[in-house]
């Protein structure tokens, strides 16, 4: 559902379980207009969840972490958004934002629906078959426009394995554990 990657670097280092974990949801990626509008990339173009938040914390280039009050967000061209944040008024405040990292604890993203699972909630996670021979954990998740793969790293072999019926037989963020039928006719390298 989204590149929610998470970092602990200046964030605190929390347990993957823990609800206020820190969350990647976007990145800036410019200034836009004069005014100190921000244009943002999603980590996650289908995500409305920058639209109902009222701050987010911004983990700037060179490591400092700072509170931000959003007083505005609206959709823009190609799954961008702009948005305003509180005290930034001129396009050089906005331009000194450029690649900050927009982040926000694990438990403010919505709930989600039976079947789906956050990229957050499973990086990291165990990966079995379903006989119980452990594959190795999940190093990343790719979106292609075919469809969207795990990347499962094994002691010395990684997979991509299609999030397809086929392959995946459960996920469960719970317990972190993913269960795959087979990764046979799977390319490893």
């Amino acid at each position: 559902l989204a590149r929610d990657a998470v970092s602990a670097d200046d964030l605190g280092d929390l347990p993957m379980s823990d609800p206020d974990r820190p969350v990647e949801i976007a990145q800036i990626v410019r200034a836009h207009g004069v005014t100190g509008e921000l244009r943002v990339r999603l980590f996650n173009s289908d995500s409305d969840v920058l639209f109902d938040l009222e701050s987010v914390r911004l983990r700037l280039p060179d490591g400092a972490v700072r509170e931000a009050d959003i007083t505005s967000a609206r959709p823009a061209a190609d799954g961008f958004v702009l948005l305003r944040i509180e005290g930034v008024s001129d396009r050089n405040q906005a331009e000194a934002l450029r690649g900050a990292v927009l982040v926000v604890s694990r438990s403010e993203l919505p709930p989600v629906e039976d079947g789906e699972f956050y990229v957050c909630d499973i990086l990291g996670a165990d990966v079995f078959l379903v006989d119980g021979t452990r594959l190795g954990t999940v190093s990343d998740y790719r979106s292609y426009p075919s469809t969207d793969v795990l990347v499962v790293q094994g002691d010395r072999r990684r997979w991509e394995v299609p999030l397809v019926d086929d392959f995946v037989a459960s996920v469960d963020t719970a317990n972190r554990r993913i269960e795959l039928h087979s990764v046979d006719g799977l390319e490893s390298e």
